[in-house]
């Protein structure tokens, strides 16, 4: 009996899992899109697509089977056109049988519009490539500068940025550590070996970590809107690509030293 939620398993003919892929240049002019396509492409699509081939190359081959008849990438094949190509990238598959080959146009589309966001990843995602190449387009990942605004936090109420007042003395001090059920809080330098001994527990060793060193930028109006997060101490953008390496070099080595041979660290 099949469960509530299961999937219908769908009897199709087996495919070998030997079936090597071999990608082939081919004029543009000797590949054919399906007449039954039921996928459409506005030209504001292409004009995403074209922009996407430019900024990283034709990184995604177009599908055909052994008539030339597109099976995936019919957008591609527009977008290649567009731009004048007289050659494209193809990937031909021959082992499908006709009914497979429709399913497959089908599938190639709606099983990724069936897959959703990490809206907290996404978000970090952007600031990444942002930080890591500030003079980008971002657009060209496909998302609309609405989109971008809404996700990098560039507008919205102003109300949201307001935050209370910090208290003037604080009550945290470096060496301090809480303990916290099977918990420890520590204040203190993520390069202080010794501290982070007391912290882990002496004698005892970690096997995962995850860390978030600065990247040597600003917070403010970069990393974050401006008035959410105050600079970093250290890292902050006062620093030297040597000097920002060693300070990587200490941060990461101290994690090390406390970690058990294996232990996986996320940076």
């Amino acid at each position: 009996m099949q469960a509530p939620n299961e999937l219908p398993t769908i009897p199709i003919a087996p495919v070998s899992a030997d079936y090597k892929l071999e990608v082939t240049y081919r004029s543009s002019g000797s590949i054919f899109p399906d007449t039954g396509n039921a996928r459409t492409h506005s030209k504001k699509q292409v004009q995403e697509i074209v922009r996407s081939i430019r900024s990283f190359g034709f990184a995604n081959p177009i599908l055909v089977d052994e008539s030339s008849v597109i099976i995936a990438g019919h957008g591609r094949l527009l977008a290649a056109k567009e731009m004048g190509l007289v050659e494209v990238p193809t990937i031909q598959i021959s082992h499908l049988a006709p009914a497979q080959k429709k399913a497959l146009r089908l599938a190639d589309n709606k099983i990724a519009l069936n897959a959703g966001w990490d809206v907290d990843q996404l978000c970090i995602e952007l600031a990444e490539i942002q930080m890591l190449d500030a003079d980008m387009d971002l657009t060209v990942t496909g998302f609309s500068t609405g989109e971008l605004d809404v996700y990098l936090g560039d507008e919205g109420d102003p109300e949201d940025d307001q935050f209370a007042d910090l208290p003037v003395k604080a009550r945290a001090k470096l060496g301090d550590i809480w303990l916290c059920g099977n918990h420890r809080v520590g204040c203190g330098d993520g390069r202080d070996i010794a501290f982070l001994k007391q912290v882990v527990g002496n004698g005892q060793m970690v096997d995962a970590a995850f860390l978030d060193p600065p990247y040597n930028v600003k917070i403010n109006g970069h990393a974050n809107a401006k008035g959410r997060h105050r600079e970093f101490l250290m890292g902050s953008g006062e620093m030297s690509s040597q000097k920002h390496r060693a300070f990587l070099k200490s941060t990461l080595s101290a994690s090390a030293l406390v970690s058990r041979p294996g232990a996986v660290h996320f940076v």
